[in-house]
């Protein structure tokens, strides 16, 4: 299988996957044109299984380091395929919650709280699990990204998103991102952090467990997003026959948002055994940064907004940016 050999390369990949994280809610604002969030989310999950099995038998399964798909998974501990598994459906209440979010207060809210929350939480929970990493520079990154979640939230609030029904969505994005901080911890522990290139026995390579995890979200959207489509936050219920009178591209547009994802969770989780756990995840949910970008600048969410808002969104930027260097230093 592929295996990451330098912590510069392993930033990279997670310098995609922020790409990728924070990008993948564009699709659900392409397809919300004329699709329900509930409906665009079942082609999300599929995309991001169909892209685990992709990555399992080709990176997954190619050169001579490591053990390939197919055999790890025969060799796998039960335990640990079902930690992975957990981590897939807490994963999935967590993103289907900020799936509403985003349909309800925009990309540029819903992310900054809603995994601003998952990337402080997370990198405390990871770090715990696996020490690697200056937690100095490390966990001063993470300050800096708190302030500036904190500042998103003021800049709304000026903006005049106090409503009740964007109430509502920060609500969701808060309780999407607690949950969201707990799933990357169950599919790390699945795996062999330390050593991708002689796994311990039962313990899974990245490829593996990520196609275990997907399954988990998968299998879990049969009730959460079947609950939601009967009692859904905003708007009238919807069904199954909904489902089928989308048109092909309007599937295929969600299909690209969970492959979009899938590619980022990837590229993470081969990062994970150079960079840690800690520092992976952190990377990785620098995402709340390339949303908020998308929202402010393509979805024009904060359009004329007043100058003290816009001053508190460049600051917002900029602690971002000044935090995410610091994790990267972190893993120097």
């Amino acid at each position: 299988m592929f295996i990451v050999d330098s912590y510069a390369l392993a930033v990279i990949f997670c310098f995609i996957t922020m790409l990728c994280w924070g990008s993948w809610g564009n699709t659900q604002k392409l397809a919300a044109r004329s699709w329900r969030y509930e409906l665009f989310y079942w082609d999300y999950v599929v995309g991001v299984l169909l892209f685990s099995l992709i990555a399992a038998f080709t990176l997954g399964s190619i050169g001579n380091e490591g053990r390939s798909f197919l055999s790890d998974l025969k060799q796998a501990d039960g335990n640990n395929m079902l930690s992975a598994f957990i981590g897939g459906i807490v994963f999935n209440a967590s993103n289907i919650l900020l799936s509403a979010a985003i349909a309800i207060a925009g990309m540029s809210v819903a992310f900054p709280v809603g995994v601003g929350i998952a990337l402080v939480l997370g990198v405390v929970v990871n770090y715990i699990g696996s020490q690697k990493g200056d937690p100095l520079f490390l966990f001063l990154g993470v300050a800096l990204i708190v302030i500036a979640i904190i500042l998103n939230a003021m800049a709304y609030k000026l903006k005049g998103g106090a409503q009740k029904s964007s109430t509502k969505g920060i609500v969701i994005s808060v309780i999407a991102g607690v949950l969201m901080a707990f799933f990357y911890r169950f599919i790390a522990a699945s795996m062999d952090l330390d050593n991708f290139q002689s796994p311990e026995a039962g313990k899974m390579t990245p490829y593996t467990a990520v196609f275990i995890f997907s399954t988990g979200i998968f299998v879990s959207n049969f009730v959460f997003n079947t609950l939601l489509m009967k009692k859904p936050f905003t708007g009238a219920p919807v069904s199954y026959k909904d489902y089928f009178k989308g048109n092909f591209s309007t599937h295929l547009t969600g299909i690209l948002g969970g492959m979009i994802w899938g590619l980022g969770n990837s590229l993470n989780l081969i990062a994970a055994g150079k960079a840690g756990a800690a520092i992976s995840y952190g990377l990785g949910q620098g995402a709340t940064m390339v949303a908020a970008l998308w929202g402010v600048f393509i979805w024009k969410e904060f359009k004329g907004s007043q100058t003290n808002v816009n001053g508190k969104l460049t600051l917002m930027f900029l602690l971002f940016m000044f935090g995410i260097a610091l994790i990267i230093m972190a893993g120097n």
